[in-house]
């Protein structure tokens, strides 16, 4: 590492500017990391004989602008490890990496990863960050540069106009609370995600195997469910056939039969449309004719049809069921103002409501602004007590400003089992597998029976923040309950998929390997050189070693196995399209071509690219390698799973054999499976057209693919029915037929 020289101020600069040379979304795993990242190539110009020490005033304005910055670690294992190095003298590649993941922090895009490394071109530096949406991560990049700049010259930085629009981006672009919680919960798992469109639509896991999300809905949320949740006075009715308390009611029509279905329940009641939501035109605790007729158009104008039902006295709550089982539970409270003798309601909510930082109308927040303008359900609550929005009560009054929502208070671990058997049969009345229950009781912790209590509302697609961010309580782990649910204990969402890299050969590995999996019963994908096909059909044309037609297959549904080509240039432009593997195959690492704008040159530095084939093998999965190539031999200790080698020379794999580990041999014009000193011939090399004139590179071709098949369990016969069958014109590329000759 370098050391700045001491220097009391910097030289003039002729370039003072961070130039990209070139921005590279890297959408999977990649030389960098596991995840998605940006790769940048940033020309730092003559920065590169100022490092931070040499630039007066920098670190501090730096600082001043971005206090965050202070326990970022880097380096050492305490917070300040960074601002240490800032003030010793880093680079500014280093600097503008922290910077980008600092802002990515606190627009709320969660990354941790960060690197930056040099090209061997002077001034010129490869830096790379976590990314969990490429265009927020380019407008982060684009910001912190401007403030890098601004810093070093001393010029005015606003930052908080500076990061509206990212903030804003974020809003739009990043997954929601609920969607990212389940996200998270499958991450942990193991599970892998596919974003499917700019909103919180998710796939889970590959192929065949998946599951798919839409927030708090599942691929499992029934539609006839759904439609019965939105109608409140249907969903009252089945609820109370089956035994689930619900208060009394009826759907009403105009203002005069609302008072009259009022006086034939009894008073109080409660007017709400029949098919809205978040407690939207909602009127509570109703006790005249004036306070019921004025709140039917307000229901009236958020839904469908008007109800009018029983006020059931005691505490709002919200049972989450997931998979027919309590997950949660929060208590709401009822929001107050309290008069100073000075100060309009409106002036009071927003003062002692809306500075709320739980309030907001950003996705991540769970409570909701207070907006008299637009809420007449607040004016009305207003109106019963002798005020509107412009009325000062008087210092120490307390005004009840809205009933219902405000959902604060964990209450989990407090329901009654009896309460949470009524909840769950509810859910299961409607149908739903994820509900959110709208449960009214006195005391959530005391049996049902004694108390007054009842099921007001069953809705579909719950949110999940106010359980995931309670002000008081323990938050719940609510997105794990719904992995559970999708997934069972022995399952991860994945099919097999076997990634084939190197630098020649891969095409006919790849072919062969799927034309065995499909001998094996599965229906496979298969992406190569030749094209991508679903089992024996080529569905797509041309060259299709890339991260598209990679990704396309991962989303059929019908798919059961994939096997992909990958070689060095879709590593280092793309990214590989699926997390993990279950066998990674590497067969020849040879001076690489094509990759100078890369700075990849030597067979040493594709052997630094290829690995990450190698790099995401499953703890449970199998690297197949070349023991033949030296340098591809070399990856084997970095396997997090089983190694099988294949060779022509038995003495490249005969120290792995020692240890009891597996091997595919050529000897004798044969194929020979070993593991340790145990051996068995699988078929004759003359009986297997892909081996071709058995050149050395056909005959390790071969081999691979027989490794490959090896390690994912397909039966021996098998596999040597399925290579005599190959045939190398299988993994030919597509070509244009001829045109057909002119009639005569």
């Amino acid at each position: 590492m370098r050391v700045a020289c001491d220097a009391t101020g910097p030289a003039p600069m002729s370039r003072r500017d961070l130039v990209f040379r070139r921005i590279t979304p890297l959408r999977g795993p990649n030389i960098w990391t596991y995840r998605p990242a940006v790769e940048v190539l940033l020309d730092i110009g003559e920065f590169e004989d100022f490092p931070s020490n040499l630039l007066p005033g920098f670190v501090d304005r730096l600082i001043a602008w971005l206090p965050g910055l202070a326990t970022h670690r880097c380096g050492v294992d305490a917070e300040g490890g960074f601002v240490l190095r800032l003030r010793e003298g880093t680079w500014m590649g280093h600097i503008l990496e922290h910077v980008v993941l600092e802002l990515q922090g606190q627009i709320g895009m969660r990354t941790g990863f960060g690197k930056t490394r040099e090209t061997g071109e002077r001034g010129v530096y490869k830096m790379v960050v976590r990314s969990r949406d490429e265009e927020t991560t380019r407008a982060c990049l684009d910001t912190a540069r401007e403030l890098l700049l601004a810093a070093v010259a001393d010029t005015p930085f606003d930052m908080a106009a500076k990061m509206q629009p990212l903030l804003d981006m974020a809003d739009s672009k990043l997954l929601g609370p609920s969607t990212a919680a389940i996200v998270d919960a499958a991450t942990e798992r193991g599970i892998p995600s596919i974003r499917l469109t700019d909103g919180n639509l998710v796939q889970l896991g590959y192929g065949a195997a998946s599951r798919r999300i839409w927030t708090a809905e599942t691929d499992a949320t029934s539609a006839i469910a759904e439609g019965i949740a939105s109608d409140k006075d249907l969903t009252k009715r089945l609820l109370e056939s089956c035994g689930v308390p619900t208060p009394g009611g009826r759907v009403v029509d105009s203002p005069e039969d609302a008072w009259d279905a009022a006086q034939d329940i009894g008073l109080p009641v409660v007017v709400k449309p029949s098919d809205a939501n978040h407690g939207r035109g909602v009127s509570m605790e109703l006790m005249t004719e004036e306070q019921v007729k004025a709140a039917f158009p307000v229901a009236d104008a958020e839904g469908s049809e008007v109800m009018v039902e029983r006020y059931i006295r005691g505490q709002e709550h919200r049972l989450l069921v997931v998979n027919g089982r309590l997950a949660a539970a929060a208590r709401g409270e009822i929001a107050k103002v309290t008069g100073d003798g000075k100060s309009t309601i409106r002036q009071l909510i927003d003062v002692q409501l809306n500075t709320d930082p739980r309030r907001g109308l950003a996705e991540e927040c769970p409570l909701s602004p207070i907006l008299l303008d637009v809420e007449p359900a607040v004016r009305l609550e207003l109106k019963r007590q002798g005020y509107d929005g412009e009325s000062v009560p008087p210092a120490g009054q307390e005004v009840t400003v809205q009933r219902n929502g405000n959902m604060n208070f964990d209450v989990t671990k407090d329901v009654h089992p009896s309460i949470a058997a009524a909840g769950e049969l509810a859910a299961r009345v409607v149908g739903l597998d994820i509900a959110g229950i709208d449960f009214v009781a006195d005391d959530i912790a005391l049996p049902l029976d004694g108390q007054q209590a009842a099921v007001v509302e069953v809705n579909a697609g719950p949110s999940l923040l106010m359980h995931l961010k309670p002000e008081f309580g323990e938050p719940q782990p609510v997105g794990e309950a719904i992995v559970d649910s999708l997934f069972p204990a022995d399952r991860d969402g994945r099919i097999p998929i076997v990634g084939v890299a190197g630098t020649s050969g891969m095409t006919i590995v790849a072919r062969l390997v799927a034309w065995l999996l499909q001998l094996s019963g599965k229906h496979v994908g298969v992406a190569c050189a030749a094209g991508a096909f679903l089992d024996a059909r080529r569905a797509e044309a041309g060259d299709c070693v890339n991260w598209q037609s990679s990704h396309r297959l991962l989303l059929n549904r019908a798919l059961e196995a994939a096997v992909f080509e990958n070689d060095g240039r879709m590593m280092l432009d793309e990214g590989l399209a699926y997390d993990r593997c279950q066998v990674g195959v590497v067969t020849r690492i040879e001076a690489p071509e094509n990759l100078e704008a890369h700075y990849v040159r030597t067979k040493d530095d594709a052997y630094n690219v290829l690995r990450t084939q190698v790099d995401v093998v499953l703890s449970d999965g199998t690297a197949v390698l070349n023991a033949g190539d030296p340098l591809v031999a070399k990856m084997a200790p970095l396997c997090d799973g089983d190694v099988i080698l294949f060779a022509l020379d038995e003495a490249a794999v005969a120290a792995h054999r020692a240890k009891g580990g597996r091997a595919v041999l050529a000897r004798d014009g044969a194929i020979v499976l070993a593991r340790g000193g145990e051996e068995k011939v699988l078929a004759e090399l003359a009986a297997i057209p892909a081996a071709g004139a058995q050149s050395a590179q056909e005959i390790e071709q071969v081999l691979a693919a027989v490794g490959a098949a090896w390690a994912l369990g397909i039966a021996e016969d098998l596999i040597r029915a399925g290579a005599e069958t190959f045939m190398r014109e299988q993994a030919e590329p597509c070509r244009a037929k001829p045109a057909p000759a002119a009639r005569r």
